[in-house]
């Protein structure tokens, strides 16, 4: 199956080849909204990524630790999956930041799904900082094992 990452200026570079054998699932970027200010919390941010596969299914992982699972918004638009997140970290009166190396962003990261995908059987955990989904494949995708054909 190949993965390909999908730009609004360029559709079509593969960016990981996971198996050649057929263009299942495609990564589309983040969007690119603007920050509406300069606060930390209201920049975005490209959660790292993990595609996997097997022979029943596909798993996605996202990296967004600091998150609940309250702060994530998982919805699927036709055969487009969405993932976003969006923590509001609310400032303490008296209190002034000294030094800030880290803070929580919005994000949104899309998957465009093949036909080949059980939507109806997509779900998804959220675990220690990992969000994790497993898209199960249909039954006419899955890998058949070899198997001899009788010639009559």
């Amino acid at each position: 199956m190949t993965i390909l990452q999908v730009r609004p200026a360029v559709r079509k570079r593969p960016v990981v080849d996971f198996n050649a054998f057929d263009q299942l699932l495609r990564t589309m970027a983040q969007v690119n909204l603007p920050a509406s200010n300069g606060d930390i919390g209201q920049v975005l941010n490209r959660p790292a990524v993990n595609v996997k596969e097997t022979g029943e299914a596909f798993f996605i992982e996202v990296a967004a630790p600091g998150l609940d699972k309250q702060d994530f918004e998982v919805r699927l638009d036709k055969n487009v999956l969405h993932i976003a997140a969006k923590k509001e970290v609310q400032a303490v009166e008296g209190e002034t930041v000294r030094k800030r190396e880290f803070g929580y962003a919005r994000f949104e990261r899309r998957f465009e799904l093949p036909d080949a995908i059980d939507t109806n059987g997509i779900h998804a955990n959220y675990y220690n900082g990992i969000l994790a989904l497993t898209l199960p494949k249909k039954e006419t995708a899955k890998e058949q094992p070899p198997r001899v054909i009788d010639i009559v």
